[in-house]
């Protein structure tokens, strides 16, 4: 399926699955600027909801009529919002290419030539002439650095080598780590809490920003990629899913200073911990639901919780064990014992709710979310590098990757809800079989199953892509990315935007 027609899908997925009307928000009156409230996003005084994409690399294209050529296909099929990087640090000024800030040695230098800002300004206006928003992420969380030499003494954030140029991957824009290693520090919650970093951040923030504030083109002001306490340099002790929460406390309060028309919107993955203590904690008054159906009562939605996630967990096995022994399928781990089989083993769901529930990431996306100066949160689906439940044995891999999937969905609706805020599925993505040898995890620099790929590095390994059956085939990834939509659109997701996964990543698929 070409982009073009899978965006077609995506957007007649969704707007047949939204059947309740557009409706008028008084909030902001007829305000050409987007603006977000309890009941979701308006514009012009109706609401907005939406289905994008992310188009990180496009400020790069070399030409204008490169970058007005993706922005009037992407508008031809529907698309209304896009997702783009605002930043392209360097830590030497290449030969070559787009950066827009240098960071070197303590000091930071913006470019705002033709092959600097100037791009990011051509990006904007084309946008609003073609009738689309756009979504301004300010930095990156994932910054690896490529080993160019065969030293075994590399930088511990030095993960493999590869011969491709500069802002092909999304990860090779700088970002944090870059700032960290720049201003001479060891570890990546530096760029959280050291105070130059911040000031050198907040200057770069305040250029961009001080540029689009009077453009009704920007979305919202995307503080971090993914941000959390780990990288590919290591994180400190001390961190904390206060230490980010705090951090998107400051730049929201910061930006909200300079920028009276445009959203400020938390970037992260959707990690939560359902333990964990709250700088924003909830008030009892539980926060209502996006605006329910015609007919029926508005509710209050209870935050996400330990005892939730296992008792879901249990009853998904449940039902997922009930459906295999109806289908014939179960595979019976106990013995006989007069003709009906007893376990031998215990088949209760470990009461550890794993990564993206118990703050191990250092991110608590509820807690972000309730900051005042925050107007909407986000989080991601990408099943490939992030687990979201235990395997159910009852499933195969496949399967449980897009079942954890949507309850993820379920989960991130429902502690959004709890807030009174809207949340966005920023960006999704099912590896395939097909797209394998182009997969590149956030934090490295190669294709681990590229086997044709010659890569150096101290920890660089090559899988065999043909050796695997952990990823989906193109109909499973079609059948999975059909299910994602109509459980956002159930579960009253703002907005839904896919990643650019394989081919939808390459900047030449509107040729």
């Amino acid at each position: 399926m070409n982009l073009l027609s899978y965006f077609w899908l995506l957007t007649t997925i969704w707007s047949c699955l939204a059947v309740a009307p557009s409706r008028t928000i008084s909030k902001r009156g007829s305000s050409s600027f987007v603006s977000s409230s309890k009941d979701g996003f308006s514009v012009n005084g109706s609401s907005l909801r939406f289905v994008g994409t992310n188009l990180y690399w496009l400020s790069t294209l070399e030409s204008n009529d490169d970058i007005w050529n993706v922005l009037k296909n992407i508008s031809d099929t529907g698309i209304k919002v896009v997702r783009i990087w605002a930043f392209n640090d360097v830590e030497t000024i290449p030969e070559t290419g787009t950066w827009f800030q240098l960071v070197q040695n303590g000091t930071t230098t913006i470019n705002d030539g033709p092959n600097g800002l100037q791009k990011l300004d051509t990006v904007v206006q084309m946008a609003e002439q073609q009738g689309l928003y756009v979504i301004l992420s300010l930095t990156n969380n994932w910054n690896p650095v490529p080993n160019t030499t065969s030293s075994s003494t590399a930088s511990p954030d030095v993960l493999a080598s590869v011969s491709i140029p500069r802002n092909t991957l999304s990860n090779d824009y700088g970002g944090m780590d870059l700032y960290v290693r720049q201003f001479g520090l060891q570890n990546h919650d530096d760029f959280y809490t050291n105070d130059s970093i911040l000031t050198a951040f907040q200057n770069y923030t305040k250029q961009i920003v001080s540029r689009y504030f009077n453009s009704p083109a920007v979305f919202s002001w995307e503080l971090a990629n993914d941000a959390r306490c780990n990288s590919t340099i290591p994180t400190s002790p001390t961190c904390t899913t206060q230490t980010v929460t705090q951090w998107h406390a400051v730049m929201a309060a910061f930006i909200a200073s300079l920028d009276p028309n445009h959203i400020v919107s938390a970037g992260t993955s959707g990690f939560q911990c359902t333990d964990c203590p709250k700088l924003y904690p909830i008030t009892p008054t539980a926060s209502p639901t996006p605006s329910p159906a015609p007919g029926k009562k508005r509710r209050s939605v209870a935050p996400l919780t330990k005892e939730q996630i296992i008792r879901q967990r249990a009853e998904s096995r449940r039902q997922n064990r009930a459906a295999a022994k109806r289908a014939g399928t179960l595979k019976e781990d106990g013995i006989m014992i007069r003709g009906r089989w007893v376990s031998t083993a215990t088949r209760e769901v470990s009461s550890s709710i794993g990564p993206t529930t118990d703050g191990s990431s250092g991110v608590d996306s509820q807690d972000i979310l309730n900051i005042p100066n925050i107007g909407f949160g986000s989080f991601q689906v990408f099943p490939d590098q992030n687990t979201y439940a235990p395997n159910d044995p009852n499933l195969n891999t496949v399967q449980n990757k897009i079942n954890s999937s949507l309850t993820w969905i379920q989960q991130s609706a429902q502690s959004a809800a709890a807030v009174g805020k809207p949340v966005v599925l920023n960006a999704f993505g099912l590896v395939t079989q097909s797209n394998l040898n182009s997969y590149v995890p956030f934090n490295l620099t190669y294709a681990p199953y590229a086997s044709s790929t010659a890569v150096t590095g101290v920890t660089a390994a090559v899988l065999d892509a043909t050796s695997t059956t952990d990823f989906a085939d193109d109909t499973q990834q079609e059948q999975g990315y059909s299910s994602f939509l109509q459980m956002g659109n159930s579960a009253g997701l703002a907005g839904i935007m896919q990643y650019q996964v394989n081919t939808f990543l390459s900047r030449d698929v509107f040729d």
